[in-house]
């Protein structure tokens, strides 16, 4: 009688033991105070007072990539999009004040394929340490059947803490604040089922040159990493300067602004305080795509927001250029003219030229 085999089957554990053994050098390099970032038991410790922790609370986030995926997958480049991973969870911590300690990924696909997934590991590894947390632990899922040839999916989980009464909530946003933008490295990892369209309709090839960036690929231009925010904006919390941050994700500049203050004022952004990126006029006007719609999905050059008070406006841009960014003032925070309005608008649109 004649036996099976899982690799039979598709899934190859030879392959999923090698990627473990060559991941953990780059998990290894992630260490940080509270973790040893080892790999290959069931579960990861953390040490919270090694972490210099006394009273701490825990804020934990989960993201992915999405469709920004496909690109790197029909293009072959794998290397950034881990970055993104990471990214996309660590500046969802960091807006609430806290810092974050660790994280964990999950990647799926239908044929392990190991140099491939070596590239998307050492790019999460990378985004960790830019971020200060320890790559602790992760899944590899080989599910033929489950995914095309070449495809596969990623998601991220972070932990982070902050002292007990350090939590930014928002709650003290009053008319006058000054609001602060942080720039964008481009798209980030939103809108990619709209940008994808574009480029179908355009029909333009992912190695053909970016007709917004001539010296990169179009998908080398359209990879460009989520940019990790946590170094400045947690400099900012913890001076005790910032009173709202949002990160801009799906939704863009007027879904993402809204989450953070109350519901009786609004932010109101002016367009006319900073240029247009090339990525995203060039995105508006070969996509047709109305102003309007652009706020909405994109960050539009600007990755995270932030509102301070109008007497430490000029504290907190020093803070924030002191560790790296090039903030603008945007806007400014007034009083919310109807229950029924939105909570963030954003004006003089007509000042970006397509």
């Amino acid at each position: 009688m004649s036996t099976n085999r899982y690799a039979e089957a598709g899934v190859d554990i030879d392959a999923g033991e090698a990627l473990v053994e060559a991941i953990k050098p780059m998990a290894k390099s992630t260490r940080r105070p509270g973790s040893d970032a080892g790999l290959g038991g069931f579960g990861a410790l953390f040490d919270l007072k090694a972490a210099g922790y006394k009273d701490p609370i825990l804020v934990a986030t989960t993201d992915g990539v999405g469709t920004k995926l496909k690109i790197a997958i029909e293009s072959g480049r794998h290397e950034t999009v881990g970055i993104d991973l990471v990214a996309m969870c660590v500046n969802d911590l960091v807006v609430q004040g806290a810092e974050p300690l660790f994280f964990l990924d999950y990647f799926a696909t239908g044929k392990l394929d190991v140099v491939a997934a070596k590239s998307i590991v050492a790019g999460i590894a990378e985004g960790c340490r830019i971020a200060g947390c320890a790559l602790v632990g992760g899944e590899t899922a080989e599910m033929p059947g489950m995914y095309a040839a070449g495809d596969y999916d990623l998601a991220g989980f972070s932990v982070g803490a902050l002292e007990r009464g350090a939590s930014i909530d928002g709650t003290s946003v009053a008319t006058g604040d000054v609001v602060l933008g942080l720039r964008s490295s481009g798209v980030h990892s939103n809108g990619y089922s709209l940008v994808r369209r574009v480029v179908h309709s355009a029909e333009l090839a992912w190695q053909a040159p970016a007709p917004f960036a001539s010296k990169q690929s179009l998908a080398e231009a359209l990879l460009a990493p989520t940019r990790i925010y946590v170094k400045s904006c947690l400099a900012l919390a913890r001076a005790g300067a910032a009173k709202a941050m949002a990160h801009i994700t799906g939704g863009g500049l007027v879904e993402n602004v809204p989450r953070v203050v109350p519901d009786t004022v609004q932010v109101r952004i002016d367009a006319r305080k900073w240029d247009l990126p090339p990525v995203f006029s060039w995105l508006g006007k070969t996509g047709q795509v109305a102003r309007e719609e652009m706020v909405r999905v994109f960050n539009c050059g600007i990755g995270m927001v932030v509102v301070v008070s109008a007497a430490r406006a000029a504290e907190a841009m020093e803070i924030l250029r002191k560790a790296g960014e090039m903030p603008v003032e945007i806007g400014v925070v007034a009083s919310r003219p109807a229950a029924d309005a939105p909570g963030c608008v954003v004006e003089n649109l007509d000042a970006w030229t397509y």
